[in-house]
């Protein structure tokens, strides 16, 4: 049951994440990293790894869109 609330929240934060590519819209990125961050804590405590693993990867995410926009863009 953990695992499949912390599969949703990393599918909510991957497709925030990625409404955050578009130019001038990087900023959300500090948003989505602390929920993905959550989902991954929700993961982490779950018997699978399959949600844990979404949430790492939507971070990844985050925090590379955050390099490239130099936090604000």
């Amino acid at each position: 049951m953990l695992n499949l609330m912390s599969l949703f929240i990393g599918g909510i934060a991957l497709i925030l994440a990625a409404v955050a590519f578009i130019p001038f819209v990087g900023w959300a990125n500090w948003f989505i990293i602390p929920l993905a961050i959550i989902g991954a804590g929700i993961g982490a405590i779950s018997s699978s790894n399959g949600g844990r693993n979404l949430n790492l990867f939507v971070i990844l995410i985050g925090v590379f869109r955050l390099v490239l926009g130099h936090g604000i863009l």
